[in-house]
């Protein structure tokens, strides 16, 4: 396993400002790069590309797998799904590209599927891809993927169209903020793309990943109605990740849930992140 994770905000800033051809993904600079398209073949971490619709999540994808469309659904389900797979530093990555959704609350099939394979999937690592120009948009989806794993990079895209609109984004203030990795991007231009897989690679490897971000609320008897909820999904489903958040859905009347605990089905919700 790899070193842990530097504490947030310390080291050197993304490459924000380096030209396309230095950050390319292809260029001599990150030549540990290996596109594997459709086929992932070996792989020893699994990433799950989350991201609102319209942040240039399906470039980053292409950018990283090499491949244009690849596109299948979803076990069960009518959603668009796609994956392939890249090699870095002689490691095997297979990614998993979920529906552009801007909650995990619940209210579509596409925040279902993502829900759930973040939550019962257990991806070594999830990268949220965010607009830029749009970050307040953005960053409800992103705290709400925090509420769930430590596991996580932010790419912050769209750099340049910020840039074209004179806003500047203070990555390190970011980075602290959220406790996880921030790595400027323009990904359509291949800037950024070395300093992700840097830090997809170390956030892979980490023992010490930062705990999820745990929301407490004011109201006491709230806050013993989810302990004593919680506590019951573990007892029912043993090993269940996260059962604080999966009790906070209960009480928040999310039906993809509350069926899952119905028909025993909760801990195989992520049975759509194996290979179709």
């Amino acid at each position: 396993m790899g070193a842990p994770l530097p504490s947030p905000g310390v080291g050197p800033p993304p490459h924000e400002d380096a030209g396309a051809c230095a950050s390319c993904a292809l260029s001599p600079g990150s030549a540990r790069l290996a596109r594997l398209g459709m086929d992932p073949g070996r792989y020893d971490h699994v990433i799950a590309l989350a991201g609102n619709p319209n942040t240039g999540k399906s470039t980053v994808f292409n950018a990283l797998t090499g491949l244009r469309q690849h596109v299948g659904n979803w076990a069960g389900k009518t959603v668009a799904r796609a994956e392939g797979g890249f090699s870095y530093g002689g490691v095997g990555y297979r990614i998993v590209d979920l529906p552009g959704t801007y909650s995990l609350l619940s209210t579509s099939t596409d925040e279902d599927v993502a829900r759930d394979v973040l939550l019962f999937g257990r991806p070594d690592v999830v990268v949220v891809v965010v607009d830029a120009t749009r970050l307040e948009r953005n960053l409800p989806l992103v705290l709400q993927i925090r509420q769930i794993t430590g596991r996580v990079v932010v790419a912050l895209n769209l750099v340049d169209e910020a840039r074209r609109h004179g806003i500047t984004v203070d990555t390190r203030h970011l980075t602290r903020e959220l406790g996880v990795p921030v790595v400027a991007m323009a990904a359509r231009r291949g800037q950024g793309v070395p300093d992700l897989l840097a830090a997809i690679a170390q956030v892979a490897t980490t023992d010490d990943p930062p705990a999820p971000l745990r929301l407490v609320h004011r109201d006491a008897a709230l806050e013993r109605a989810v302990a004593d909820l919680a506590a019951k999904v573990e007892a029912r489903f043993p090993g269940v990740p996260n059962s604080r958040w999966v009790a906070l859905r209960l009480l928040e009347g999310d039906a993809g849930i509350e069926e899952a605990v119905r028909n025993g089905t909760l801990g195989d919700l992520a049975t759509p992140v194996e290979a179709a």
